[in-house]
């Protein structure tokens, strides 16, 4: 059986706890491959040797690092379909699914080549006589990221990307469900040029969640997963001094307007809501249509595309529509809150429940379902599923819709599907959510912009990727000077090119 082990000081090292978690094809239901999860004192070796790399990282002049990200951008495009087929086998996306999730890491990866730009200070002249003031954005110097298995690529690209450009070193600590990705990445991102031990990924479980939250040297975390992880982190980690960027659960609303067209409304809920098996925390769960009269024509058009959506593993082609979910635990608990939305009386207009591939019984498939007629006292409304099931509640107004979206725990993204203007303008002004998309379901923002949840969706005051990122990664220092005034004699007149 193939065992997977750590990346540090630039090559693979070989775990010594004895301690292996299962690493499954999801399409199969098979073990294919054991992962060697890490002691506390294989982290904190981990650590202090980041600690001595970032030294000399950090003080390397920061257009030198940008090249390195830029060589980076060019190894994940040569590699990209080979960690696409990996992606897939772990995860259980499609092959363009998986593709996607590298795809939108790349695109910070990219934003990160312009890291100069983004680390420049500010500089006021004679702030008094002979005296000018300045700005440095300077590495925090050792920072974590805990990532999840619903993104293997994203979100590691999302966090290592301004991490390492600012100047720090990293600790990674992926997903232990499909971990494979990440380690290719730090492999890509040694050839391109990253001095050894700048990033350390290394596998583990919550024993070491905790070892990088109690270690002292670490000064940062971001984190991305379930809400109830989210805050235990960032208290935690606010207990011991750390900056904290944490993420969580959602429960993704899309209102439809009656001017709305529901053609498009349709289409837009069925990729929304069912690709990646709705194992996205951007995905839309809850179609909130305004009307009975728009609530009865959206079931009549979602029904029927719906029911022709291809479940299958990704070597079946790219016309499979949606894959597995990520185990046989994901499975069982989707399951467990259908039936629970079954028994407190919302309306299964498509049933997924019986959903069987043939050769793939014991995959961990999930047919897609829609219930109609749910009330916010449900299990299902409340709950994140994180599975292929929609559920639809009916509003009677623009306020009622508008509120069921203000009201619940979660604000990580939200839409609005409308051809007039001035509600969409309202809506966008007065949604206590952190995205918002207009006529478009999944507005997660591109790279030069922040990705960030409201309420029990994000904790921390600085989100991920755009200028966020390197706000969160970099602190602040003020230098006030004063030099006597006089003349210097010399000075050199050739220009000198980088070596």
């Amino acid at each position: 059986m193939k065992e997977i082990h750590h990346w540090i000081d630039g090559k693979e090292y070989k775990g010594t706890s004895g301690r292996f978690s299962d690493v499954f094809n999801p399409a199969t239901g098979e073990v294919q491959a054991h992962l060697s999860l890490a002691t506390k004192a294989e982290l904190d070796h981990a650590v202090e040797r980041a600690a001595e790399a970032q030294v000399k990282w950090g003080a390397t002049n920061p257009q030198r690092r940008a090249r390195v990200m830029m060589e980076f951008v060019r190894l994940i495009n040569r590699d990209m379909d080979k960690m696409a087929e990996v992606l897939s086998s772990e995860h259980g996306k499609t092959f363009p699914d998986a593709k996607g999730d590298i795809q939108r890491g790349l695109e910070v990866i990219e934003f990160c080549v312009g890291a100069p730009h983004l680390l420049k200070g500010e500089f006021t002249d004679s702030a008094g006589p002979g005296i000018d003031m300045y700005s440095m954005r300077q590495p925090l110097g050792v920072v974590a990221g805990i990532t999840p298995f619903n993104f293997p690529a994203m979100i590691p690209l999302w966090k290592m990307g301004p991490a390492l450009a600012a100047g720090n070193a990293m600790i990674l600590k992926p997903s232990e469900r499909d971990p494979s990705v990440p380690l290719m990445l730090a492999a890509l991102l040694q050839e391109a040029g990253l001095p050894d031990g700048v990033l350390q990924v290394v596998n583990g479980d919550k024993d070491s969640v905790d070892a990088i939250l109690d270690n002292p040297v670490i000064q940062a975390v971001g984190f991305v997963g379930s809400t109830p992880i989210a805050q235990y982190i960032y208290e935690r980690a606010a207990s011991t001094g750390k900056r904290a960027q944490c993420f969580g659960g959602a429960k993704n609303h899309m209102i439809i307007m009656p001017d709305a067209d529901l053609d498009q409304a349709a289409d837009a809920l069925v990729g929304a809501g069912y690709g990646a098996a709705g194992e996205r925390c951007m995905a839309i769960s809850v179609a909130v249509p305004v009307g009975e009269k728009t609530a009865d024509a959206l079931i009549e058009r979602l029904i029927p595309r719906i029911e022709k959506l291809k479940v299958g593993p990704y070597t079946a082609g790219n016309d499979v529509d949606y894959g597995p979910v990520v185990t046989a635990a994901a499975k069982a608990n989707i399951l467990r809150l259908v039936q629970t939305g079954i028994d407190q009386g919302a309306e299964l207009v498509v049933d997924g429940r019986d959903f069987n591939l043939q050769g793939y019984e014991n995959g961990f498939f999930v047919g897609p379902h829609l219930f109609d007629r749910v009330t916010p006292d449900m299990d299902i409304y409340k709950t994140e599923i994180f599975g292929p099931v929609l559920s639809t509640v009916r509003a009677g107004s623009y306020e009622e819709a508008i509120g069921l979206a203000m009201s619940h725990e979660y604000g990580n993204g939200t839409a609005i599907y409308t051809r007039d203007g001035d509600t969409a303008r309202d809506f966008a002004s007065r949604i206590n959510i952190g995205m918002v998309g207009i006529n478009v379901p999944i507005p997660v923002p591109l790279a030069y912009h922040t990705f960030g949840g409201w309420k029990k969706s994000g904790f921390g005051d600085l989100n991920q990727h755009g200028p966020d990122a390197f706000r969160f990664y970099t602190r602040t220092k003020t230098v006030t000077a004063r030099w006597p005034s006089g003349i210097k004699e010399g000075g050199e007149f050739n220009f000198r090119a980088m070596e």
